[in-house]
C-alpha cells in the first residue's frame, strides 16, 4: 500500500512570483488559508519560483504585501521553491534509478515533426515513447544532445479522483504521455517540483483555480509512483469579469494592493471574496471570524462566478459602519494626508470625519476627498461664485446675515446650530433650506454634504464665522 501523507489538515498556497496577487490567486489563498482556519489546521506559504526569467523580488513582495493586508497569516513558509533544488536533484536521480523516470534524447525538432505527422493523420499530438528504456536497447544515445527526463507514465487504466468541488473525475492514462519532469539544462518543472514539495510539506488539501485540473492527473500517478496517496483535491472555478468573460484588468484583474491603495478595508476584501462562489446560506455581510466558523469546502459553487464592482463598493461600506468609529478614522488618516490635510488639535478629527461620512462614502478615498472641505477652505473660483450667487438672493440675504450675528452667542452644540437656522429661516418666512443650503455652500463649497449643524459643530465657532464672512461684508466674490 503506498505511504499515506495524512496527518492533521494542511493547506498550501503556491503563487509564481511573475506578477502581483490578482483577485483569484487572492480568493484562491482565502480558501485555502480558512479551511485550515476551521479546521484548526495548518496553513503554507510556498513561492514557486523555479521560472527565473520571470520571477521577481518586486512580484514576491507583492504577494507577501498582499498576504499580509488581507491577514491571510501563513503558520509555516514562505518557502522556496528555487531553494529546495538539491532536493528534486535527489528525487530525479531516485526515480531514474527505479526505472520511474528516464532520459530521452528526443530534440525539439524531433518532437515538432512526431506531432506534425500525428496531427495530419488526425491523431492527438503526444510524445510516442520512443525512448523509454525498453525502446533503446542496443542504442547508443546521440551526441551533443541534452537530454530531458521524462516520468513513466502508466498505460493502462484510469487516474480518479473524487474532486471536493467537481465531484468524480476520471481521465485514462492512454490520454496522459510521459511528462517532462527535468529540461535539458537540468531545472524541474513545475509538475514534478509541485508534487515532492506537497509530500515533503504533508499537504492534505490542495485548494487551487480549476485551470489546473489537467494537471492533476498527471500529478496523481508522480505521487503513486513514489509510493504517496495523493492529498485531496478542490478545483475552485474561474471568476469571471460582470459581462461574463475572462477577468481582465478592466473588471477587476488587477494587484490586491490596488484595492488597499484605493480604500477599501481588508474585512470587505475578504467578505467580497468569499462570495465569489461560495456561500453560507443568505449570509452576505460576515466578518473573517465567522467566515473561518463556516467554511467548508461543500459549500463551493462548481459554477464560475462574476466580479461585481457595486457589490464590492456596497460591501465596503458595510464593514467601514461595523468598525469603531475610533478604528476607522486610524485607518482614514492616511488617505487624509494624501488629500494634503492632517488631523490635529486645531483641526477636525479623524473620528469627526468617519462620524460625518461613514453613511455617504463607499471608500476610505472616497470619504477623505469628501472631507477635505472640513481642513482647507473651498477655493473662491468661479465655479463657487457662481454657486454662491445662486444660493444667496435678496429674499434670504437678511436672514442669512442675522444668523451670521447670532452664532457668536450661542452654545456650541449641534441642537443650538439647528435651533438656530430654523427660528431664523422662520422668523423671515422662509423654508429652513432656504437659509441651509447657502451656509453649506458658503462652508463648504458643495451642496452635497452631511448635516449642515454637524459640519458647523465639527468646523468650529471661529472657523465657521471665518467662512461665513461674506455674510457681514457682503462680498459674495
Amino acid at each position: 500500500m503506498p505511504e499515506s501523507i495524512l496527518s492533521s489538515d494542511r493547506t498550501r498556497f503556491a503563487p509564481s512570483p511573475t506578477g502581483y496577487l490578482h483577485l483569484g490567486g487572492a480568493r484562491t489563498a482565502l480558501f485555502s488559508w480558512a479551511y485550515a482556519r476551521h479546521h484548526q489546521g495548518t496553513f503554507v506559504l510556498r513561492i514557486e519560483d523555479t521560472d527565473r526569467e520571470r520571477s521577481t523580488d518586486a512580484a514576491t513582495q507583492a504577494i507577501l504585501d498582499s498576504m499580509a493586508w488581507l491577514g491571510l497569516t501563513y503558520d509555516e513558509g514562505p518557502f522556496y521553491q528555487s531553494a529546495r533544488m538539491p532536493r528534486y536533484r535527489e528525487v530525479l536521480d531516485d526515480m531514474i534509478a527505479r526505472g520511474l523516470a528516464y532520459y530521452c534524447y528526443m530534440t525539439p525538432e524531433e518532437l515538432d515533426q512526431l506531432r506534425e505527422a500525428q496531427m495530419a493523420r488526425g491523431e492527438k499530438p503526444r510524445y510516442d515513447g520512443r525512448c523509454r528504456p525498453g525502446n533503446t536497447v542496443g542504442k547508443m544515445p546521440p551526441p551533443g544532445v541534452k537530454p530531458v527526463i521524462r516520468f513513466r507514465n502508466p498505460d493502462d487504466g484510469s487516474v480518479v479522483w473524487e474532486d471536493r468541488v467537481k465531484g468524480r473525475v476520471e481521465v485514462a492514462n492512454s490520454e496522459l504521455d510521459d511528462l517532462v519532469i527535468a529540461r535539458s539544462d537540468g531545472t524541474p518543472t513545475y509538475n514534478f517540483c509541485v508534487v515532492v514539495d506537497d509530500i515533503d510539506m504533508k499537504i492534505t488539501h490542495v485548494i487551487r483555480g480549476d485551470d489546473h485540473v489537467n494537471n492533476t492527473p498527471r500529478q496523481i500517478n508522480i505521487f503513486r509512483a513514489l509510493g504517496y496517496e495523493p492529498p485531496v483535491f478542490a478545483h475552485v472555478p474561474t471568476v469571471l469579469g460582470e459581462d461574463g468573460q475572462k477577468l481582465s484588468k478592466r473588471h477587476g484583474a488587477v494587484g490586491v494592493m490596488e484595492y488597499a491603495n484605493a480604500g477599501y478595508l481588508p474585512e470587505a476584501m475578504i467578505n467580497f471574496l468569499a462570495r465569489l462562489g461560495w456561500a453560507h446560506g443568505n449570509d452576505e455581510v460576515f466578518s473573517t471570524q465567522m467566515l473561518c466558523d463556516w467554511f467548508e469546502l461543500d459549500a463551493i459553487s462548481p459554477a464560475p462566478s462574476r466580479f461585481n464592482t457595486d457589490k464590492l463598493r456596497w460591501l465596503n461600506q458595510e464593514h467601514m459602519k461595523l468598525l469603531p468609529a475610533d478604528e476607522l478614522g486610524r485607518r482614514l488618516i492616511p488617505f487624509l494626508e494624501k488629500e494634503g490635510v492632517m488631523p490635529g488639535a486645531s483641526s477636525p478629527s479623524s473620528t469627526d470625519v468617519v462620524t460625518l461620512f461613514r453613511e455617504r462614502a463607499t471608500t476610505l478615498v472616497e470619504m477623505a476627498r469628501a472631507a477635505r472641505f472640513l481642513y482647507v477652505a473651498p477655493e473662491r473660483d468661479t465655479a463657487y461664485q457662481e454657486l454662491i450667487a445662486q444660493q444667496i438672493q435678496d429674499n434670504n440675504r437678511a436672514a442669512l446675515a442675522e444668523i451670521y450675528d447670532e452664532i457668536s452667542a450661542i452654545e456650541w452644540t449641534r441642537d443650538a446650530i439647528q435651533s438656530l437656522l430654523k427660528v431664523a429661516a422662520k422668523r423671515h418666512g422662509l423654508k429652513p433650506p432656504q437659509v441651509m443650503m447657502p451656509i453649506r455652500a458658503l462652508v463648504a463649497g458643495t451642496l452635497h454634504t452631511p448635516s449642515i449643524d454637524a459640519i458647523l459643530y465639527v468646523l468650529g465657532r471661529d472657523e465657521t464665522l471665518t467662512r461665513l464672512r461674506v455674510l457681514k461684508t457682503g462680498n459674495e466674490g
